[in-house]
């Protein structure tokens, strides 16, 4: 939310010190997001006085003037608007001026006339919805003045960050409470004083007889109330108004419609006005309906969009047309006040939080109002904005607001659900045990009086307060809401630093803790950036990943989901890895190494809870650097993915690391002959292999993408924290190569395995250097390996003799096992 300080600080004292100001939100919980100073965007626009103004030789409608912008010599302007004259003073937007909408002001020529600026109306300033001619200043505007600063439009705004639990601060008003409590120090509520000043005409048609409310479900809107204001003239609304709404980034439309922006931004009370007319029936009379949508009802809704509906949104409805607006999102385009509209209804409710939130995101539409109902609308004192609103539209607008038979509060109230405020008990002595601090009781009264707590001295506890929260502080729902609520304003920082007592209590970090290090810092050594993605996935996700959901379980579905997009709990790691490999690619980083430790979900029918699985996962795009001119570095491949798996093998001290290949139907994400099962022993702690170019491109990536996934509790239970101490070799070893001729189908992995069990103790080492086919040499179907061998004792020098017979019986098994010949 933006909130002008300049409009804040006329309810609240507002701290000079901008910066400490905004450190202090953040320690309060309130994140500022940015800060911008207004009327910055109109440096170059000035104050100008026209000299003379002359019709152009060659055009009918434009004039070419000379303006004194109190820059020594004149500037000559091509101007069309029909009410530019001599002797008036303008707003002038010289050359280099970069006016809203990213229009640059330059030196140009206009039908063979040069112009040096341009004379602007309010609109091309972003200042109102006028621009029907140029803006005429007052004669005693100074010349060469800047137009921010005699239109008193320096401001400085904060992109604040309220949390969702805080819907009071949504507002002008809401947050100078909260600056006020904050800051200590007392603040305006100008509500009672603008309700007042509505008066509702005694003489014609009673709002009862012009308007009925009719709510059929009193969940879906707690309270819905209706005003009628007959006469509007609707219009350009006065600059006051119109520099408000600017200075918090919203557009001027008319009069009626903001001031219902204006009421929305001030007390945090979403409004919509109807026309009037377009509502009523054939007798005058406008039935109000709130009720649930019917599925495929359609709605054409304020942006010109048609809208299908669900029984799950609730509309404001009539007999006689159906939905006319979305509750609580956005009104209809047929009941729209416009230039037209003479006569109107003024609606002020609440509406059901989780359903107006299902409804905005379900249709892509999210708005102010929406924002606002989402977090709850405070169902208490909606007659009094309501009345503010009025007797504002007839302040900007004119018009009357009409009475109510019977008596002169001049609304139709239908209110079937009443919140209550909760009472709560604040016991001193727990407080600051919990708290660690010891907190006066004065600071605490005063602390929750000036959130808005009516606080007392508890009967039956002389240690203890009776506390009762207002219904604007629907998340004020225990005692320990209120300690915290004390606190922060208070400051956590001031809270000392001390570790939890208790008798022979000695802190240190899990084995698993130690295990997540070494983790983490093994990937980071082998060049990749750590990330985080979402835990909410797509439903479809495994099955355009290729993925299969065999051994994953159920997916996990969110009851209330924040869009469509991310309605079940991630199964896999890599299709939001994907993601951020596709955004970067997109935007020119090709070379892209990022891994995540995240949690995955899975459920199981007939199970209540979902379980939940740590998982480590990496993706490597591109090349581990950039090419030089000598040097073209290849394309991560299959076995860059093996060198990572590998390095985090030989940190944690795998026992029996292997590798075992994956089959096409074993892994259809992987790339068939590079994908590969990670083996520690018997247990299976996860995969790696080049992703399928089908799953790279369904996530919009550029293949290749090599990737791993591994089960990090499998990694925890497996590593091992102390290795076993080997002595440097004293005695030489002897090393000898073979190679063998096989079928296509036998693997490495096979061949390993036979010689390692057959070389016995003096088989140190066996490493593959070379792969070799040719049908005429080796023969069809077949593929040299050769392999190089190194044999060695701890306790004596091998004689000849020796590793001879042990190299005859290694062959001998080898082929026997394999089926292998040894190549000459």
């Amino acid at each position: 939310m933006k909130v002008s300080l300049k409009w804040l600080s006329e309810y609240v004292d507002v701290p000079a010190d901008t910066k400490a100001f905004c450190d202090r939100l953040d320690l309060t919980g309130t994140g500022v997001e940015g800060v911008e100073k207004t009327g910055a965007a109109l440096d170059g626009v000035v104050i100008g006085h026209v000299e003379t103004c002359e019709p152009h030789p060659d055009s009918d409608h434009m004039h070419v003037v000379t303006v004194d912008v109190g820059a020594g010599e004149p500037v000559q302007i091509v101007c069309g608007a029909p009410n530019i004259a001599a002797d008036i003073k303008v707003p002038v937007a010289t050359v280099g001026a970069v006016l809203p909408g990213d229009f640059k002001i330059k030196k140009s020529k206009l039908r063979g006339i040069a112009s040096c600026g341009m004379c602007c109306s309010k609109r091309e300033l972003g200042m109102g919805a006028d621009h029907e001619g140029i803006w005429v200043l007052p004669e005693d505007a100074p010349v060469g003045m800047p137009i921010a600063d005699y239109a008193k439009l320096s401001d400085t705004v904060l992109d604040l960050e309220i949390t969702p639990n805080r819907p009071d601060c949504l507002s002008i008003v809401g947050f100078a409470r909260e600056v006020g409590a904050m800051c200590q120090r007392d603040w305006t509520n100008p509500l009672a004083e603008m309700a007042a000043k509505l008066a509702p005409a005694a003489d014609g048609a009673p709002v009862d007889e012009a308007v009925s409310v009719t709510i059929d479900d009193p969940t879906r809107c707690p309270r819905y109330t209706a005003r009628v204001i007959r006469g509007c003239k609707v219009g350009p609304s006065p600059d006051w108004m119109v520099e408000r709404l600017a200075a918090i980034g919203q557009r001027s439309i008319n009069n009626v419609v903001d001031v219902t922006n204006y009421i929305l931004f001030l007390f945090g009370q979403p409004l919509h006005a109807f026309d009037l007319d377009k509502l009523a029936g054939e007798d005058g009379r406008a039935r109000v309906v709130i009720r649930a949508a019917e599925d495929g009802e359609r709605l054409t809704t304020l942006d010109g969009e048609e809208r299908a509906l669900t029984s799950d949104m609730t509309v404001i409805a009539t007999p006689e047309q159906g939905a006319v607006a979305l509750a609580g999102v956005m009104g209809g385009l047929d009941t729209e006040v416009t230039d037209d509209t003479v006569n109107i209804l003024l609606e002020a409710a609440t509406f059901e939080a989780g359903r107006t939130s299902r409804t905005s995101r379900n249709l892509g539409l999210i708005s102010e109002s929406s924002l606002r109902y989402e977090r709850g609308v405070d169902d208490h004192g909606i007659e009094a904005r309501s009345a503010a609103a009025a007797a504002l539209i007839v302040e900007v607008a004119g018009g009357t607001v009409s009475a109510a038979a019977g008596n002169d509060a001049g609304i139709v109230d239908a209110w079937p659900l009443v919140s209550e405020p909760r009472a709560l008990r604040f016991r001193m002595p727990r407080f600051c045990a919990m708290m660690g601090a010891d907190i006066s009781r004065d600071f605490v009264e005063d602390a929750l009086a000036r959130l808005g707590c009516e606080v007392a001295d508890a009967a039956s506890d002389a240690d203890a307060l009776s506390v009762v929260a207002p219904t604007f502080r629907p998340d004020l729902e225990r005692e320990i809401d209120l300690y915290e609520e004390v606190l922060r304003l208070w400051g956590m920082d001031r809270i000392p630093a001390t570790l939890p007592g208790g008798p022979g209590r000695v802190g240190t970090r899990t084995r698993a803790e130690h295990v997540m290090d070494a983790i983490n810092r093994t990937l980071r050594a082998s060049g990749l950036n750590e990330t985080m993605t979402y835990s909410f996935a797509e439903p479809g996700d495994l099955e355009r990943l290729r993925m299969p959901a065999e051994g994953l379980g159920e997916p996990v579905e969110l009851i209330n989901p924040l869009n469509a997009d991310q309605s079940v709990m991630r199964q896999s790691i890599i299709p939001g890895l994907l993601r951020s490999v596709a955004y970067n690619q997109s935007r020119g980083v090709k070379n892209v190494q990022l891994y995540e430790t995240g949690v995955v979900f899975y459920a199981h029918e007939g199970k209540k809870q979902p379980k939940e699985k740590r998982k480590v996962a990496g993706v490597l795009a591109g090349t581990m650097r950039e090419a030089g001119w000598n040097d073209a570095p290849a394309a991560f491949d299959f076995f860059d993915g093996k060198g990572v798996v590998e390095s985090l093998a030989r940190e944690l001290a795998l026992p029996k690391l292997r590798f075992k290949a994956l089959s096409a139907d074993e892994a259809p994400h992987l790339q068939p002959g590079r994908a590969a099962v990670v083996l520690s022993g018997g247990t299976e702690l996860g995969w790696v292999g080049e992703l399928h170019p089908l799953a790279v491109d369904a996530y919009q990536a550029e293949a290749p993408v090599v990737a791993f996934e591994l089960d990090v509790d499998a990694l925890v239970k497996a590593a091992r924290p102390a290795r076993d101490y080997v002595d440097v070799p004293t005695f030489p070893a002897v090393s000898m190569d073979v190679a063998f001729v096989v079928d296509e189908a036998v693997t490495c992995e096979k061949l390993m395995q036979c010689m390692s069990s057959a070389g016995g103790k003096l088989l140190e080492d066996a490493r593959l250097f070379d792969v070799y086919r040719d049908e005429e040499r080796v023969g069809a179907d077949k593929k040299s390996m050769a392999f190089a061998l190194t044999y060695r004792t701890a306790d004596r020098t091998l004689t000849s003799e020796e590793v001879d017979k042990a190299h005859e019986r290694l062959v001998k098994k080898v082929c026997a096992a394999t089926g292998a010949e040894v190549r000459g």
